[in-house]
């Protein structure tokens, strides 16, 4: 494997981002790793722990999926797409803020669904399952704020308004403040590793990680994120992937995920980069897609 090592190592390199990544075959004891056990930061890849959470508090009955639930435009966590965009209050039910959860990564939801559940519910299943490596600090808008506070700001919120007008000096010292922040620091920060996520898919596609449906349905939406230029990229149809992104602030830059082979094989993938400010987001998802299309490819050429 040291030669698709290097291969590896070569293709986050020259995207201009260090990388991490762990892939296994959902049978068998195989396994392709490179800093598999270091600590990463997940960023939106803990939505699939949420999910699975709030699922099976569903088929446990702890939850009424059913529910209807107003999210107030009035306390928003921010995010790029879905529910943060919208101006106006919004009325959902918990099953369908976990498909705009797993599906388009809204944040929002995200946090509605990890308050009901609650993080110290998420880290004990993480316990349970044998996760050792992986902990959640917060929701999304605690970490979110805590990047505006490390900056020198009152939230995110006053962040962005003060970005908005910063000089380009201003914002280069920020870039570098902002590579220290606790959010970036797995040390700090919500964590988790490589091996931790792929032993997490492993138990989902196999119905270990709760009830069956619970993971069936966790599985169903991650087919059909709509991110597909990351780990998806490496490969092509009739080769299926469900997985879940994640991304941050411009420096993090994850996907997870299982490839399925139409003759049954199927492999799960943990990749996590790590980047300066203002790098070539493309060319990091291209490397994610092709570091793990190599690893696959070692891994059936080692059981061959």
């Amino acid at each position: 494997m040291d030669a698709v090592t290097e291969g590896i190592r070569a293709i986050f390199e020259q995207a201009g981002c260090e990388g991490a990544l762990c892939v296994q075959p959902l049978e068998g004891d195989a396994e392709f790793g490179l800093h598999a056990d270091e600590p990463v930061v997940p960023a939106s890849v803990v939505k699939v722990q949420v999910a699975l959470e709030a699922e099976t508090s569903f088929v446990e009955g702890r939850l009424d999926p059913c529910e209807r639930v107003t999210l107030s435009a009035a306390a928003r966590t921010p995010g790029p797409v879905g529910i943060s965009l919208f101006h106006d209050d919004v009325v959902l039910s918990w099953r369908d803020m976990v498909v705009l959860m797993l599906t388009i990564s809204d944040n929002h939801t995200t946090d509605a669904l990890l308050r009901r559940v609650g993080v110290d519910a998420l880290n004990a299943t993480a316990t349970r399952l044998g996760l050792t490596s992986t902990a959640i600090e917060s929701d999304l808008q605690t970490m979110l704020d805590s990047i505006g506070q490390d900056l020198g700001r009152a939230s995110w919120q006053d962040l962005l308004a003060w970005a908005a007008d910063a000089s380009t000096n201003d914002m280069a010292q920020a870039d570098e403040r902002l590579l220290a922040s606790r959010a970036l620091d797995p040390s700090q920060g919500t964590r988790t590793t490589p091996r931790d996520m792929v032993d997490l898919l492993r138990l989902i596609w196999t119905d270990q990680a709760g009830p069956a449906t619970a993971c069936e349905r966790v599985r169903a939406a991650m087919a059909r994120q709509l991110t597909r230029h990351r780990i998806a990229s490496g490969f092509q149809l009739p080769v299926r992937v469900a997985a879940k992104s994640g991304s941050l602030v411009g420096v993090i830059r994850n996907e997870i995920g299982v490839i399925s082979y139409p003759d049954g094989r199927r492999y799960a993938a943990a990749v996590f980069t790590r980047s300066r400010p203002g790098s070539d987001d493309a060319a990091i998802s291209r490397a994610i897609g092709a570091a793990t299309a190599e690893a696959v490819t070692a891994l059936q050429d080692t059981c061959a």
